[in-house]
C-alpha cells in the first residue's frame, strides 16, 4: 500500500462556478415541486418572522401606557388590555406558524436530500457501466467510491437547505431593511453600514475555503483507496509481516487529511465570528444612537423614539445578522459541497471512450447477418500509450467452428488481443471486422452481448452459486441453470456442498476454491451461449485433477464457436485448430499442434521445457 497515488484529478476553477451549480441542480429536477414548495414557504416565513420585533415594540409601548394612565388615574389607550391580548395572541400565532415551518423543511429537505442522493449515485453508477477499461486502468477503487458516496451525499445535502437559507435569508434582511428605514431610516443605515465589511471578508474566505475543501476531497478519495487497498491485501501483508509499515503509510495520509481539516475548521471558525462580530457592531451602534434619543423630552420629541420603537429596533439589529450568519454557514458549506460538485460532475461528463457510432443503430444488427460466422484482424495495430506499440500490423481470421489458442512469453501481447477482440479497447490502426463489417460499426451492446469470457481469476457475486451460474442469463429457469452446470462437469463438486447450489459462495467466491470457482464461471458462460469465447488462462491457476475436470468443461464449452485460447498449459490446448505463437505482438510460428511440433521452433522449445517441468512435479509429487 502506498500512499502515493495517481489519481487524475481535474483542475478546478479557484472561485464559486454558477455555471456548474447550474448543471448540479439540473439533478435536483425531479423534486423540483419539492424545492419551489421550499422557496415559497421559506419567502412567507420571512415575512412572517420580520414582524416578531413590531409585535414586541408595540406590546411594550401598550404595557407602558397602560401602566402610565393607571398611576396617573388617567384613561386607558385605546384598545386597552383587549389590544394588549390580541398581540399576545398573534405572538403567539407567529411562533406557532414558525415551528410548523420548521417540520415542514425538515421533511421536505429530507426527502429532496435523499432522492438527489439516490439519483446522483445511480448516474454516476450508470456511467461507469458505459466507461472503457481504459478509464480504469488509472482509477483506484477508492477514487470510484469517494465519488458515490460522500461526495454524492454532501452534494444532495447542500442543495435543499441552501436553497432554503437563500430564499429565507435574502427575504429576511429585505423585509428587515424595509422595516428599520420605515421605523427610523437614520439608525436603519447606521446598522447596515458593516455590509461592505462584511462582504470583503466573504470574498477572501471563500477563496481559503474552497482551497482547503478541495484539499480534503481529494486526500479523501487516497484514504478510501488506502482502506480498500489494505482490506483487499491483508493476507500478503500478513505473510510479509508488513502490518507496522503498511500503518506507517496509512499514517502519511490520515496526518495529510489531518493537515487539511485542521486547516478548514480554522478558516470556518474565524470566518463566522467575524460575521457575528459585525453584527454586534450594528447592534451595539443601534443601541448607542436610539439610546440617546432616548434622553430628555426634547430629543425624544424629535426622534420620535418610544422605549417599544428601541426595543423593536434593537430585535431587527439582532435579527438582520441571524439570516447573514445562516447565510455565512451556507456560503461555508457551499465550498464543500463544490468541490464534491466538480469531482462528481467530472465522473458523469467524463465521456466513454468506446461508444456507437451514429449509424451503429440502425445497419449494425442487419449487416450482420444473424450469427457470428467470422471474425477478422486486419492489419491490427495498438498501442496503450504513445510510443509503446504492443501490436503491429497484426492479422487474423477467425471462422465459425474454429478454436485458436495463443501462446507466448507473458507481455508478449496475447491479453491484449483478446481485449481488442472483445472491444474493451480500440485499434489505434487497422481494423477488427466481424462478418465483415468494422466492429466499430456495430451496436457495442449487441457485440458484447455474443461475448462469453472466462478469465484466469473468475470473479464471482457475493450470492449463491445458483445466483452466480445464473447471471449469464437471468431470465434462465433452475433446470437450465442445472444442465450448464452439468455441461461442464460442475456438478460433481456442488451436489458434495450442504446446501448445493443454494450455497452462498462469499465476498468475489471466497468460500470456493480456485478450480471450484473456475467451474462455476464456464458454467455461466455456457447458460450465456455466447457466439463468441474467449479463455484467458483458464487452467493456470488450478492443480491438475482440477484441470482435467475443467479441460472436460472447456471442450463442451468451445463446440462450434468462434473461440479464442489464451493457453498457459500447453498440454490444454492440442486438440486447437490452430495455435499462434506470438512474440512482441507478432505472430511468430503458427499451425495445429503436431505440425508446429514438427517444425522444432519456438513452440517446439516451450512445449519440451514445459513437459519436462512437469515431469518433475509428478515425481516430487509421487515421491
Amino acid at each position: 500500500m502506498s500512499p502515493h497515488h495517481d489519481e487524475h484529478e481535474d483542475a478546478f476553477r479557484s472561485r464559486l462556478d454558477f455555471g456548474l451549480w447550474r448543471r448540479i441542480l439540473a439533478h435536483a429536477r425531479p423534486y423540483r415541486g419539492i424545492l419551489i414548495t421550499l422557496a415559497t414557504t421559506g419567502a412567507v416565513l420571512a415575512i412572517v418572522e420580520s414582524f416578531l420585533p413590531l409585535i414586541t415594540g408595540r406590546v411594550i409601548d401598550r404595557a407602558t401606557a397602560i401602566a402610565r394612565a393607571r398611576a396617573d388615574g388617567g384613561t386607558l389607550p385605546a384598545g386597552g388590555l383587549n389590544g394588549l391580548w390580541w398581540d399576545c395572541a398573534l405572538y403567539l400565532a407567529i411562533v406557532v406558524f414558525v415551528a410548523a415551518a420548521i417540520r415542514l423543511f425538515i421533511v421536505l429537505a429530507g426527502r429532496a436530500a435523499t432522492g438527489t442522493a439516490h439519483d446522483l449515485r445511480r448516474a454516476a453508477f450508470a456511467r461507469l457501466q458505459e466507461l472503457s477499461f481504459a478509464f480504469y486502468d488509472h482509477r483506484s477503487v477508492g477514487w470510484l467510491m469517494a465519488r458515490l458516496t460522500s461526495d454524492a451525499q454532501r452534494l444532495a445535502s447542500v442543495i435543499p437547505w441552501t436553497l432554503l437559507d437563500a430564499v429565507w435569508g435574502t427575504s429576511m434582511i429585505l423585509w428587515i431593511s424595509v422595516l428599520m428605514l420605515h421605523l427610523h431610516w437614520k439608525l436603519g443605515l447606521l446598522v447596515m453600514l458593516v455590509i461592505p465589511p462584511l462582504a470583503v471578508v466573504s470574498v477572501i474566505f471563500q477563496r481559503k475555503l474552497l482551497r482547503s475543501q478541495r484539499a480534503m476531497r481529494k486526500t479523501n478519495s487516497l484514504l478510501t483507496a488506502s482502506f480498500n487497498e489494505a482490506i483487499m491485501g491483508v493476507r500478503t501483508t500478513k505473510t510479509l509481516v508488513r502490518e507496522r509499515e503498511s500503518l506507517g503509510e496509512f499514517q502519511v495520509l490520515s496526518g495529510t487529511m489531518l493537515g487539511h481539516a485542521r486547516r478548514n475548521a480554522l478558516e470556518a471558525a474565524v470566518y463566522l465570528p467575524i460575521v457575528l462580530t459585525l453584527g454586534s457592531v450594528g447592534v451595539g451602534l443601534a443601541l448607542w444612537q436610539g439610546g440617546e434619543a432616548l434622553l430628555g423630552e426634547e430629543a425624544l420629541a424629535q426622534s420620535g423614539m418610544t422605549l417599544g420603537l428601541l426595543v423593536a429596533f434593537m430585535q431587527y439589529a439582532a435579527l438582520f445578522y441571524q439570516p447573514v450568519q445562516e447565510l455565512a454557514e451556507r456560503f461555508t458549506q457551499l465550498q464543500a459541497a463544490q468541490a464534491s460538485a466538480e469531482r462528481l460532475q467530472g465522473l458523469l461528463d467524463t465521456e466513454p471512450a468506446i461508444c456507437d457510432t451514429p449509424s451503429a443503430a440502425g445497419t449494425a444488427v442487419a449487416a450482420a447477418g444473424g450469427p457470428i460466422h467470422q471474425v477478422e484482424f486486419a492489419r491490427v495495430s495498438f498501442a496503450y500509450s504513445a510510443n509503446e506499440p504492443v501490436l503491429t500490423d497484426f492479422e487474423l481470421r477467425i471462422e465459425r467452428g474454429e478454436t485458436i489458442a495463443l501462446v507466448g512469453e507473458t507481455g508478449s501481447g496475447k491479453s491484449t488481443i483478446a481485449s481488442l477482440l472483445c472491444r474493451f479497447y480500440e485499434p489505434t490502426g487497422g481494423v477488427i471486422r466481424v462478418n465483415g463489417v468494422d466492429y466499430r460499426e456495430l451496436p457495442l451492446p449487441w457485440l458484447q452481448s455474443k461475448l462469453g469470457i472466462v478469465l484466469q481469476t473468475p470473479h464471482l457475486f457475493s450470492g449463491s452459486i445458483r445466483e452466480n451460474i445464473r447471471y449469464g442469463r437471468l431470465t434462465a429457469s433452475d433446470d437450465e441453470v442445472v444442465r450448464a452446470a452439468r455441461v461442464v462437469h460442475a456438478e460433481h463438486f456442488i451436489s458434495l456442498l450442504p446446501q448445493g447450489y443454494d450455497t452462498l459462495v462469499g465476498e468475489g467466491g471466497s468460500r470456493l476454491s480456485t478450480g471450484q470457482k473456475q467451474l462455476v464461471s464456464l458454467a455461466r458462460a455456457v447458460l450465456a451461449d455466447p457466439a463468441i469465447l474467449v479463455l484467458d488462462e483458464a487452467t493456470s491457476s488450478v492443480d491438475t485433477e482440477t484441470e482435467q475436470w475443467i479441460q472436460a468443461g472447456v471442450e463442451r464449452l468451445l463446440a462450434g464457436r468462434i473461440s479464442l485460447v489464451i493457453a498457459h498449459r500447453l498440454s490444454t490446448i492440442r486438440s486447437a485448430s490452430r495455435i499462434l505463437v506470438i512474440d512482441r505482438g507478432r505472430i511468430l510460428e503458427q499451425g495445429d499442434h503436431a505440425a508446429l511440433l514438427r517444425q522444432g521452433g519456438r513452440y517446439h522449445e516451450l512445449y519440451r521445457q514445459q513437459f519436462a517441468q512437469e515431469g518433475t512435479d509428478r515425481v516430487l509429487a509421487g515421491v
